[in-house]
C-alpha cells in the first residue's frame, strides 16, 4: 500500500518491525556477578567470558597460591589485572593471606587464621586495627601492579562476618559484600554431589534483580571445574531472561559517592 506521497506505507512497517526485532529489550533488571581469586585455573577463561560477552564483574583478590606456581597478587599476574582494570571491571579486598574468621572477643579483638603468608595455618587474635591493615594490603600490592587503587569493598574468605570484623571494616572505610541465596555458584561444593547441570539450572532459574553472584577463579578441589561448564550458558541464560550486568559501582547498596545521583 502507498500512501499520498507515493511512499510504500507496508514496506515502512516491516522495516519498523524488524528494527524493533533486532532491538536489544529493556534491562528486566541488573545481576552484579562478582568472582573470588582461588587456585586461578579459570582466570583467563573467565576474563575471556566477561570480554566476550561484553559483561563487566567485581573480583575480590586475595593473594593464593595459583595452578602456575606463584600467587594471584604476585608480578607475574600484573599483566592480568591490568588487563581487568581497562576493560572496566571493579575490585575489592578479600584480605591479603585469605584469612578465615574463628571467632570474636569480648574485647574487641579478633581470632582468624591465615591461609597463607607467614603464619598460615595458624590462629593469631587481631585487633581491629590489624584487620584493617591486612584489608589494606591488598589495596597497596594492587596500586603496585596496576597503578589503580582497589574499590572500598571487602568479602571475608568464606563470606563469615562477625560484630567485630563489621566495626573494623566500617573503621577504614570499607563496605562488607556478601551474596544473594540464589548467587552462590556452589562452585566449591563436590562435583560429583552437585553436577554442573544442577548448579546452572539452579542459578538460572532462581536468581532475581538486584541479586549479587558470587564464583571462584579456580577451586582445588572440585574435580568438574564450574566455570568452563557453566559461565557462558549462564550468561547467555541470563541474558535472554532480560537481564543486564554491571559492577558493585551500580549497585545501590554499594555505589560509590562520585556515582551516586545528585
Amino acid at each position: 500500500m502507498f500512501g499520498a506521497t507515493g511512499v510504500n506505507c507496508d514496506a515502512d512497517a516491516h522495516a519498523l518491525a524488524d528494527t524493533a526485532a533486532a532491538a536489544p529489550a529493556a534491562c528486566s533488571g541488573t545481576i552484579y556477578l562478582t568472582f573470588d581469586t582461588g587456585s586461578q585455573s579459570q582466570a583467563e577463561l573467565i576474563a575471556g567470558m566477561l570480554h566476550k560477552h561484553d559483561v563487566k564483574a567485581t573480583f575480590f583478590l586475595a593473594n593464593e597460591k595459583t595452578v602456575r606456581g606463584d600467587w594471584s597478587l604476585d608480578p607475574s599476574w600484573a599483566p592480568f589485572w591490568k588487563a581487568r582494570v581497562a576493560e572496566g571491571h571493579a575490585f575489592g579486598s578479600h584480605t591479603f593471606d585469605h584469612v578465615y574468621f574463628q571467632r570474636d572477643l569480648p574485647d574487641g579483638r579478633i581470632v582468624v587464621k591465615p591461609q597463607f603468608g607467614a603464619h598460615g595455618g595458624k590462629p593469631e587474635t587481631w585487633t581491629r586495627q590489624q584487620y584493617c591493615d591486612e584489608i589494606r594490603r591488598v589495596d597497596a600490592r594492587f596500586t603496585e601492579l596496576t597503578g589503580r587503587h582497589i574499590d572500598p569493598y571487602f568479602r571475608t574468605p568464606g563470606g563469615h562476618t562477625s560484630p567485630n570484623i563489621l566495626k573494623a571494616v566500617a573503621s577504614c572505610g570499607y563496605k562488607h559484600v556478601g551474596w544473594a541465596p540464589a548467587g552462590f555458584s556452589g562452585d566449591e561444593t563436590s562435583s560429583s554431589q552437585f553436577s554442573n547441570a544442577v548448579l546452572l539450572k539452579r542459578a538460572l532459574d532462581n536468581l532475581k534483580a538486584g541479586d549479587i553472584f558470587m564464583a571462584h577463579m579456580g577451586i582445588w578441589s572440585r574435580k568438574d571445574p564450574w566455570a568452563p561448564a557453566d559461565l557462558e550458558p549462564l550468561l547467555v541464560g541470563l541474558k535472554q531472561k532480560g537481564f543486564c550486568f554491571a559492577t558493585l559501582h551500580a549497585h545501590p547498596d554499594y555505589q560509590l559517592e562520585t556515582t551516586k545521583p545528585q
